[in-house]
């Protein structure tokens, strides 16, 4: 199965609507041209690869082994690279531009980044652990509980404790391509995706639904929705007058 993929940075979610008036949430995501900054094949690295080169940073910021690198590319030090693996190296040369393009709408991807971060939290709210009661002089409430039994004497490994929650790669499957707006280099994906605003998020084939397409939908504006109800108030107004005065008649 050959797979493709882009880097892009989550904006945030919004919602957009069909032609029927169906609401659909979406996760707006920045996908700015990448740059194939090295191609990897079976013969020189083992395996078949793409390393992308995402969002332009100043040259400053950049070491002498990532300019050296890049210099190869013919283009500017970036701020993300990442490997795309199992694409078809012939189809891509150095320093080819990839735009939203890549995908279409209706096709189903993976979404992968890094979680919000939580800090550090309890077992109530990191592993959706119970409470005690919190009266009746219970002296339990939102502690640990029975760390095990008592013969062992310690701790078994693996025991869910409090500790640091989130911030951890996380990888969404088999969502939906709503739409894609090569204009505004954005694409819509359907759902929720890992991280917080601004967040570097890779978009991939989807892994178990490769071939899967999903219906194209023609979606609307929300004014252009309101103004579709609106005309259709005042052409029930109209049949309802009309109405009345053949009654009235």
């Amino acid at each position: 199965m050959e797979r493709k993929g882009i880097l892009g940075r989550k904006l945030g979610m919004t919602q957009v609507f069909t032609k029927e008036g169906k609401l659909i949430p979406v996760t707006v995501v920045e996908v700015k041209p990448n740059v194939v900054t090295q191609i990897k094949t079976v013969e020189t690295d083992g395996y078949d690869a793409i390393q992308l080169g995402f969002d332009t940073k100043r040259e400053k910021l950049s070491n002498k082994a990532q300019k050296g690198h890049l210099a190869k590319a013919n283009t500017a030090p970036k701020r993300f690279m990442k490997e795309i693996r199992g694409v078809d190296v012939s189809k891509y040369s150095l320093g080819q531009e990839l735009t939203v393009e890549v995908f279409e709408e209706g096709e189903m991807v993976d979404v992968s980044g890094v979680s919000k971060g939580k800090g550090f939290q309890g077992v109530i709210k990191r592993y959706n652990q119970s409470r005690g009661p919190m009266g009746h002089g219970s002296q339990y409430h939102r502690g640990v509980g029975s760390l095990g039994t008592m013969r062992p004497m310690r701790v078994f490994k693996g025991k869910k404790l409090p500790g640091h929650m989130g911030h951890e790669a996380v990888t969404m499957q088999n969502l939906e391509v709503v739409a894609v707006m090569p204009d505004e280099n954005v694409i819509l994906i359907k759902g929720n995706v890992p991280g917080p605003k601004k967040s570097l998020v890779i978009i991939k084939s989807a892994i178990k639904k490769p071939n899967v397409k999903m219906a194209k939908q023609e979606l609307v504006s929300y004014e252009a929705l309101e103004a579709k109800e609106n005309d259709a108030d005042v052409n029930n107004a109209n049949d309802d007058e009309n109405a009345s005065q053949e009654v009235s008649e």
